[in-house]
């Protein structure tokens, strides 16, 4: 385990601890979800338990989580239409477009994550960053956050306690903020007004009636969660695979010292390198001597014979690089089928995954099926998050209140860039996309270019031509 992930597991327990303290309230998650968490992360990080000296990682789990967060965005269109407020959302989900393959990344490694507006933008907060409080039907209900700034020499931390409480008879949605300035990160330090930090601007207290959901968008793996039932965290992408994963880099370690061990040997003895079959007095610098001279390559070895014409010998080894593979593959295929791929999906040296669509219809309708889960998911996340900014709208009068409703538009996991430039040409036509942003992405014409070269195909279009 890393230095840095110690420092975070440290800090993380820390936080825990004093944010039960301070609002007194229990994680409700368990014991075995908090360790298997941490050995997801390390896995995920390139920090898998199995390493040693002789076994190293190609970190596959990576690989998996970000091809599974590639698919499920793929060309992701978040659209939101109605008033002034919808324009407002729009805006935000624009500023934080790029960040959601990122999201869904993390996600597919942390097996949970939570977004939740700050009043100016999205923050993303993986299971070491908030503890539960309450759930209903598998759902979260209620967390506390977590949330560093540093300015200059100044470390500040802020919790935010987000939970239901009953009010007159009726359920209100409260908001509590606490504060605290150190001199280090592992220093939680003293308690300080919410005014003299960086979340300057943010309600120390807060409630607000008529909610009907938590002020966060959850973003949590479709698989159930083998290791505790009751928990309202997922589990990751590739959480069903680790024993695969770990035979997957013994295999691929005992490939790379086989080739790297695999290059051609020459044993000679030093005396046969000596004109008129004269001996080194000093064999091993000699010889060195001799290979500096003769300008040898590095495959030549030397070995003590008890005559010139003693000893020499060619090493040429005989790799099992194919054979090898075979078992690679092999492994791969059972990953990426406890992954939630279709078999095949993940292959070295070969053609593989989704080529086509028969090959879609007939072989990977496993590997849509997942990723048509996880945007699932996403899309819940996404509608939770949405909800979140318009409550923070009326709550900071940031935006006129308005009505707002939101579509999603998903890619073909088979994207094909000349599919998509007809489609694009089509809208063109159809006068639904500008002709110049369609130079500017498919024929990579700078913006202003383009808008002349739109300028002048209108103006050489005959008066009085109307649109077939």
């Amino acid at each position: 385990m890393g230095i840095m992930t110690t420092i975070k597991r440290w800090i993380g327990l820390l936080f825990k601890q004093h944010a039960k303290d301070t609002f007194d309230v229990n994680d409700i998650t368990s014991d075995a979800m908090h360790s298997s968490i941490q050995r997801w992360v390390n896995i995920y990080s390139g920090n898998p338990p199995w390493l040693s000296d002789d076994i190293r990682t190609i970190n596959f789990a990576r690989a998996v989580c970000t091809e599974t967060a590639r698919l499920a965005t793929l060309a992701i269109g978040i659209a939101i239409e109605g008033s002034a407020r919808a324009k407002w959302i729009q805006e935000q989900i624009d500023s934080v477009y790029f960040k959601i393959r990122a999201w869904v990344e993390y996600g597919s490694a942390y097996g949970t994550i939570i977004l939740k507006p700050n009043g100016e933008t999205v923050d993303i907060f993986t299971p070491d960053m908030f503890f539960v409080t309450d759930e209903r039907n598998g759902d979260i209900w209620g967390v506390v956050f977590l949330d560093k700034e540093i300015e200059g020499d100044k470390y500040y931390t802020r919790m935010e306690y987000h939970r239901f409480v009953e009010f007159e008879d009726a359920e209100n949605y409260a908001i509590t903020n606490r504060c605290y300035v150190g001199d280090s990160e592992k220093d939680l330090g003293k308690p300080v007004s919410i005014d003299d930090t960086p979340w300057k601007g943010l309600l120390e207290e807060a409630t607000i009636a008529g909610l009907e959901r938590p002020l966060f968008g959850v973003l949590r793996m479709p698989q159930a969660n083998s290791i505790d039932i009751d928990s309202p965290l997922g589990v990751p992408i590739f959480s069903d695979a680790i024993e695969e994963m770990r035979d997957l880099d013994i295999a691929y370690s005992r490939n790379a010292t086989e080739i790297f061990d695999s290059k051609r040997t020459v044993l000679l003895d030093s005396d046969r390198l000596m004109p008129g079959g004269d001996r080194i007095s000093n064999t091993t610098e000699g010889f060195r001597r001799e290979r500096a001279k003769l300008e040898l390559p590095d495959y030549i070895k030397n070995v003590y014979g008890t005559g010139i014409d003693d000893f020499f010998q060619e090493i040429n080894p005989t790799l099992q690089t194919d054979t090898r593979l075979i078992g690679i593959n092999s492994l791969l295929s059972q990953i990426g089928y406890k992954c939630g791929y279709s078999n095949g999906y993940f292959v070295f040296n070969e053609a593989g995954g989704i080529v086509t669509a028969t090959q879609i219809e007939a072989d990977q309708q496993r590997t849509i099926q997942l990723i048509k889960d996880v945007r699932d998911k996403l899309e819940s996340c996404l509608d939770g998050m949405i909800y979140a900014l318009d409550a923070f709208a009326d709550l900071y009068d940031l935006s006129p209140v308005g009505v707002y409703e939101t579509t999603y538009d998903f890619g073909d996991i088979t994207y094909s860039r000349n599919e998509e430039r007809t489609r694009f040409y089509s809208y063109v036509v159809q006068g639904r996309y500008p002709f110049w942003k369609y130079l500017e992405k498919f024929e990579g014409i700078p913006e202003r270019e383009a808008k002349e070269l739109e300028r002048m195909a209108q103006a050489s279009e005959p008066e009085g031509m109307e649109e077939e």
